[in-house]
């Protein structure tokens, strides 16, 4: 090999990438502080939240100590995996940052929201409970780990979301970001939502993870679950997944690209046990982790692109 070659240079390459994706992260974080009053940082217990925790605590963290200036939210649907959940109470519990737990659940007990089906989706319903988490909190900027590379509607995102009074999307009424230039001002009312990330990529994050020792939750790698195949996707069996008729239950090996709620969310047959694996998985994948395991997206052209008009991440 000579000194010529690009292979040689090619790790290097991709390292200082990554620093530079990290470098705007935490860029945008800093702006987002320096404009608004009172941000918030959503936190899921999935790979791009937990890369969004650790850009935080860098953009924060003086002296090795990472208390961040915002809360961490949680919009607990109440159909989680449980490693997700055990994952996210420790995670935040050992950075001691301050979490906040917004319930569906209790949505549907105020009648903030009706659910007609305990076993459906909760997707929608957990936008209202997102917005009235923000209100309560009376929070103006929302970080998030949306990527513009898993869905047609958040390629359409700017980095900086700007929502109305109502926490309505309106994707024409965005503002131009040129020379990575942001501008913050709102209405009383007003918040906008932050997406750090959005020129990530999965491969990016899955490297950004192996490069900072990330700690994931156990699903994200190949392990054995009781599953049933349902619309062509691979759902795990659980109190609000049955199998119905004509459905059997089958012990695979699999893994999950993105996290959600149950009834919603795929597993991936898989055998990648550790983060370098999945790395290999990721560079020879086709279809993004949402278009392959995230049913909710399947049902129009435009789902996502609905949902986050009327309030959705």
């Amino acid at each position: 090999m000579g000194p010529n070659d690009s292979s040689t240079f090619a790790p290097a390459a991709a390292l200082s990438q990554l620093r530079v994706l990290e470098a705007e992260a935490v860029h945008i974080m800093r702006e987002v502080v320096a404009e608004l009053e009172r941000p918030v940082l959503m936190f899921s217990g999935g790979k791009d939240s937990i890369v969004l925790l650790r850009l935080a605590e860098k953009a924060f963290g003086v002296g090795g100590i990472t208390s961040l200036p915002f809360p961490v939210l949680h919009v607990d649907t109440g159909h989680n995996f449980p490693e997700v959940i055990e994952f996210r109470d420790r995670r935040i519990a050992e950075a001691g940052h301050e979490l906040i737990v917004a319930s569906v659940q209790e949505s549907i007990d105020s009648g903030r929201v009706r659910e007609e089906d305990p076993t459906a989706s909760r997707n929608k319903l957990q936008t209202r409970t997102l917005l009235d988490a923000l209100e309560a909190g009376r929070f103006d900027a929302a970080f998030g780990g949306g990527r513009r590379d898993e869905e047609r509607a958040r390629a359409k995102e700017r980095v900086f979301s700007f929502r109305d009074e109502f926490g309505q999307w309106e994707p024409r009424a965005q503002r131009a970001e040129p020379w990575a230039l942001y501008n913050g001002r709102i209405r009383r009312g007003e918040h906008i939502r932050v997406f750090p990330i959005s020129n990530w990529t999965e491969l990016d994050v899955w490297s950004y993870i192996e490069l900072e020792q990330l700690e994931l939750p156990s699903i994200y790698f190949a392990h054995e679950r009781q599953l049933l195949r349902r619309d062509g996707m691979l759902l795990a069996v659980s109190e609000v997944v049955a199998p119905r008729y004509g459905e059997t239950i089958e012990t695979l090996m699999v893994r999950y690209r993105t996290v959600g709620d149950l009834t919603v969310t795929g597993a991936v047959a898989s055998a990648a046990i550790d983060v370098a694996s999945v790395i290999d998985e990721v560079k020879s994948s086709q279809i993004s982790e949402r278009g392959e395991t995230r049913a909710d997206d399947r049902t129009s052209e435009a789902a996502m692109e609905d949902r986050k008009r009327e309030g959705y991440f």
